[in-house]
């Protein structure tokens, strides 16, 4: 017999008695140092194979990628509310995030990312992959709280439960993609079954799984009694003592009418046992310390049961699951996205009902349309000059353009139905700002320096989108830096929109694109946001607008002459 003088009150003792009345239920699961020369893990950038394999990286997101885009850009075309929105999970969100603001640099790189969306478009694949991520990540983010428990048998405990969870968490995942087969078409997840296959075949893993088995049977046989005295607790090994837990059910399994709804709450982190609880588990250790001692080895051997590249490939997970279940509100309501095709060589672009995806996602939310857009560049042409009455959707055209290559550089499915995409190396954006009336520079001024600066940093590989650049000057002024702007992007040979009140200079070359915002043409004051391949005329709203007010040079004098 083990006492313990606890200065604790009744009803905690027994609340914590009644939680506790196996060995899994005080004991729980714990936090290792690092081994000697471990990997490190949740970098984002794969790490080794299988024991026994030849080392390699593996992952699901390969190749270079570019510097990350300026959070100014992601702004401007309200990327940023998207990607704020996604649901990166626990484990090292950051590094998720990240993730979607570098564009990839290589054209088949991009293509590897397009066919893991494809598969995980599939519900069964999909399913399978979450599931295996959601365990991961329970996993990891146990393991990281373990160095939060201050005593050593609670963590031991919650080490060999994560581990067990872990254990099956990848041989589900096994068996799911053997069943799921010819489902799974796209090289990353293919490398993903592979690994796992070769994983759950190797020593290692049959080490980990064999002792985790072990251990839970060595503690799942333990029998004792806690005794209650007033403020004493008592451990004592179970010898054949009466459970009144069993004689009272049995008293009131008469009574049982039917199966009620069980009030069970499932925690999201493992509740702590408090100071009672610890103060017991360490009694029933002392009064079983064999079975505790395989315990304690259990963790020195396993002090990281997560292999590096199962993290690795949980984490790149997080970035196309949650991509997904973003835009899944979307496709629901029946807005079209899509694998775009993409291309390093040729800037011919074609892109069909494509639409602003934050703006996309607030419309669908409140029950409204969406409007779609489409705009193709043929030959020579590089820049869409898009002008038209005000409100009428020419910066939203202009942020979905930007979207669009953002999205795609990234490997993401894009908003439209189909879509044939150049490459962007990067995005760069000038958007009209508020005045800063504190600023030491006026308006006009600080858009040229932020224009010179996207002209000196852009390449003949970048995207560039400017919404109403130098409206704060001159119509000719207005004229003059827009054709020198439009004079460099074709210096560059860089794609681009450019949006602007001053129509002339949708005409300014063969490499201009002239793009219009249209109105109803029964009322010219509705607007109908959709942005169509036409020339520039600053005067057909004004005259629409005249018309509708009877109050063209003709329906005056017609109303003089009476």
């Amino acid at each position: 017999m083990i006492s313990l003088r606890l200065d604790v009150e009744r009803r905690e003792i027994e609340a914590m008695v009644e939680a506790s009345g196996t060995v899994e239920g005080v004991v729980a699961h714990s936090r290792r140092p690092e081994p000697a020369g471990a990997a490190s893990k949740g970098d984002g950038t794969g790490s080794e194979g299988p024991p026994g394999a030849a080392s390699r990286p593996l992952g699901l997101l390969p190749g270079g990628l570019h510097p990350p885009q300026d959070p100014q850009t992601l702004a401007d075309l309200h990327l940023d509310a998207v990607f704020d929105a996604l649901d990166l999970g626990e484990e090292d969100p950051a590094s998720v995030a990240e993730l979607f603001r570098r564009p990839v640099g290589d054209a088949d790189d991009v293509r590897f990312r397009q066919e893991v969306f494809a598969d995980l478009l599939d519900d069964e694949v999909r399913k399978a992959c979450a599931d295996f991520a959601d365990v991961v990540q329970t996993v990891v983010r146990r393991l990281d709280g373990l160095g939060r428990t201050d005593d050593a048998r609670t963590r031991q405990g919650l080490l060999l439960a994560a581990a067990k969870l872990y254990c099956e968490a990848v041989r589900s995942l096994q068996r799911a993609t053997t069943e799921l087969g010819a489902q799974i078409r796209s090289r990353g997840l293919q490398e993903l079954a592979g690994f796992i296959d070769d994983y759950v075949g190797s020593a290692d893993f049959a080490v980990l799984a064999g002792d985790v088995e072990t251990t839970r049977a060595a503690l799942a046989d333990l029998e004792y009694c806690v005794r209650v005295r007033g403020l004493r607790v008592e451990v004592s090994p179970y010898e054949g003592q009466a459970d009144y837990s069993s004689e009272v059910l049995a008293v009131f399994e008469r009574f049982r009418q039917a199966e009620t709804r069980s009030h069970l709450t499932t925690y999201r982190v493992e509740p702590a046992l408090g100071h009672v609880g610890t103060a017991i588990l360490r009694l029933v250790a002392g009064t079983f310390p064999e079975q505790f001692a395989v315990l304690q080895a259990f963790c020195e051997t396993h002090a990281d049961p997560v292999h590096p590249t199962v993290r690795s490939f949980g984490l790149h997970l997080r970035f196309y699951l949650s991509y997904l279940a973003h835009v899944a509100p979307l496709r629901q309501a029946g807005l079209p996205l899509c694998l775009p095709e993409l291309s390093p060589t040729s800037k011919q672009e074609q892109a069909e009902e494509v639409f602003d995806l934050a703006l996309a996602g607030k419309l669908v939310r409140e029950g409204r349309p969406v409007v779609l857009n489409s705009y193709r560049l043929d030959g020579e042409e590089r820049v869409l000059v898009v002008s038209g009455p005000n409100q009428g959707g020419k910066t939203t055209f202009a942020r979905t353009f930007g979207q669009l290559h953002h999205l795609a550089a990234l490997g993401c499915p894009v908003p439209g139905s189909s879509c044939r995409l150049w490459l962007a190396d990067r995005v760069f954006t000038h958007f009209e700002r508020e005045e800063d009336h504190d600023a030491t520079v006026g308006k006009l001024e600080d858009d040229l320096r932020r224009v010179g600066r996207i002209l000196q940093e852009a390449t003949h590989a970048s995207v560039v989108v400017m919404n109403e650049a130098f409206s704060s000057t001159s119509l000719a002024d207005a004229r003059f830096l827009g054709e020198r702007a439009l004079e460099e992007l074709t210096r560059l040979d860089a794609l681009g929109v450019y949006v602007t009140f001053v129509a002339s200079l949708a005409r300014f070359g063969p490499n201009v694109v002239s793009m219009v915002s249209t109105v109803d043409p029964d009322d010219p004051a509705k607007r109908t946001f959709t942005i169509v391949r036409a020339p520039a005329d600053g005067l057909a709203h004004a005259l629409a607008l005249a018309r509708r007010r009877r109050v063209t040079y003709d329906q005056l004098r017609e109303r003089f002459h009476r």
